[in-house]
């Protein structure tokens, strides 16, 4: 296995990033976006020796990749639709992605639960399949449990009408510190990276995308911006991709046909203690044939999804009513207490960029491919949507691959991210804590040592973050606001919005020690509030 470089300390100081931007006139590639498209991207191009610069609107994973469902997957709902090229990739890329960093995704195994007689040899046959395909990437063999083993495997498991089920093994990561990791071993490699730095116009000559124009979004009316100028440019903002294609079309004087079908997926945490399991429970048709998770993650459980179309593209979107409804009706379906409202301790929502079909019909999203889109545009605007998280490092391969092709970049050597440690990865081998614990400094990895070397390491603010933790994230982890802390470094928004609540006062008075600014403390109160709101 290759090994990351051991480099300095590379600067998250904001002044000092931005001075360097302003300088800055010219690079090989810049990315739009830092998401899971846009860092998987940035730090492909960096290995392969290309200067990146990375811009990102609001903060790292502040959008979809932090709302993923923790899980890193081959799909097991997609090979039922005969997917099987994208579950194949899917699960050669999950071992992947769990060797090169394995403090942030690990095995998981899970259990499907049978009421029907039949769906343990149907589900059981198809999960060996799964397995097939997963070749020597395998993360164990599927097995057929009886109903006293099934009940052992999952406590809390309705056991009425309860026949048996089926054990397979996936993954599950912690996205937006995933996100994080990438960012910040991309800067180590040498690229530039920063957030709450939005692209306000792409610039064209002679009818091609030549540059790109930023605005440093946290500089008020004394706003510093600059113009960057690039060979090639990668739209990979997500959800909002259609965005930046409408500028790069407008500069053409042509209309924008819209890419993206958002399709929404709701998220309940609840106390771990309604599944006091180590593995997840899986549901792989619902009464109305959908899937339904309940999945053991950070000392919580999380219950979902939904995949209701959306036609808006919020920044923070909303859970339906029915949404909630019908994750609430569908676990009391499969758990011996069944979890209602005032059990939920944080709801929260992500927008799934899934490609819209070319001739699209009326319908829901469950049928829309969840593989992922390269378009060149005629001026040469490269937009990158749809996937999912497991698949990031072969989207950012085959994003670079079209770059090549279109002549956008001259010939590359080859792709050196397959067996790339990520910052904080443990040598192989290293026990490491599940993700099905509580936090703690173990999602450092190899930097707890740093991070426990700051003031602070023995005050606990609440669900295992310490006041060295928010300082790390301050010093060395990009976060310029409660909410970046708060929801991405640890993930106490995401798992209890109350407790997250009572932690800001703390929060924000190191982060005024650590940058000199509050991190804007009423914005994240009024976010959690609706985190803490179950719509009914």
């Amino acid at each position: 296995m290759s090994q990351t470089a051991v480099l300095p300390p590379v600067t998250t100081d904001r002044d000092q990033l931005l001075h360097d931007l302003e300088t800055l006139s010219e690079v090989d590639l810049i990315v739009i976006g830092g998401g899971a498209s846009g860092l998987g991207v940035a730090l492909d191009a960096r290995l392969r020796g290309l200067s990146v610069l990375l811009l990102e609107s609001h903060d790292f994973a502040g959008g979809t990749s932090s709302r993923a469902t923790k899980l890193v997957h081959g799909g097991v709902r997609y090979l039922a639709q005969g997917d099987i090229s994208l579950v194949r990739e899917a699960l050669h890329e999950r071992r992947a992605l769990l060797n090169n960093a394995p403090h942030l995704a690990q095995p998981l195994a899970f259990v499907m639960p049978a009421y029907r007689p039949w769906e343990v040899p149907f589900y059981g046959t198809g999960l060996k399949i799964y397995d097939a395909l997963a070749g020597a990437a395998s993360l164990g063999r599927t097995e057929w449990l009886g109903r006293a083993r099934t009940q052992a495997q999952l406590p809390g498991v309705n056991p009425s009408g309860l026949f048996g089920g089926v054990k397979y093994w996936d993954g599950q990561f912690d996205d937006a510190r995933l996100a994080l990791t990438l960012a910040r071993t991309a800067a180590a490699q040498g690229a530039r990276v920063l957030n709450y730095c939005p692209v306000v116009d792409v610039l064209h000559e002679n009818g091609r995308v030549s540059a790109v124009r930023w605005r440093d979004a946290l500089g008020g009316a004394q706003a510093r911006e600059g113009t960057v100028r690039a060979r090639c440019v990668i739209n990979a903002t997500g959800v909002w991709v259609d965005d930046l294609r409408r500028l790069d079309d407008a500069a053409r004087g042509q209309e924008t046909a819209s890419m993206v079908a958002p399709s929404q997926g709701v998220h309940l945490v609840v106390d771990r203690s309604f599944l006091p399991a180590s593995d997840a429970l899986l549901v792989p048709r619902t009464r109305d044939g959908r899937v339904l998770f309940a999945v053991p993650w950070l000392g919580h459980l999380i219950l979902g999804t939904t995949d209701t179309p959306r036609d808006a593209v919020a920044r923070e979107p909303r859970a339906l009513p029915e949404e909630v409804a019908f994750i609430l009706n569908e676990s009391a379906h499969v758990l011996a207490r069944a979890p209602r409202a005032e059990d939920v301790l944080s709801v929260w929502v992500g927008l799934r960029p899934l490609v819209r079909p070319e001739h699209e019909e009326e319908g829901g999203t469950k049928t829309i491919s969840r593989e992922h889109t390269v378009r060149v545009s005629p001026s040469g605007l490269v937009t990158v949507t749809g996937g999912k998280w497991t698949t990031y490092r072969s989207m950012a391969e085959d994003v670079l691959r079209h770059c090549q092709q279109a002549g956008l970049l001259q010939a590359l050597p080859p792709c050196r991210t397959a067996r790339f440690p990520l910052l904080g990865a443990p040598a192989p081998g290293a026990p490491a804590t599940s993700l099905t614990a509580s936090p703690g400094l173990h999602a450092y990895g190899t930097e707890a040592a740093d991070v426990q070397a700051l003031s602070g390491n023995d005050r606990d603010l609440g669900l295992g973050l310490s006041e060295a933790m928010v300082r790390h994230a301050a010093r060395r982890e990009y976060a310029r606001t409660v909410e970046d802390v708060l929801a991405r470094r640890h993930r106490m928004l995401f798992l209890n919005a109350n407790c997250a609540i009572q932690a800001v006062p703390a929060v924000s008075r190191i982060l005024a020690e650590e940058i000199g600014t509050d991190g804007d403390p009423d914005a994240f109160l009024s976010l959690a509030e609706r985190y803490c709101h179950v719509p009914a």
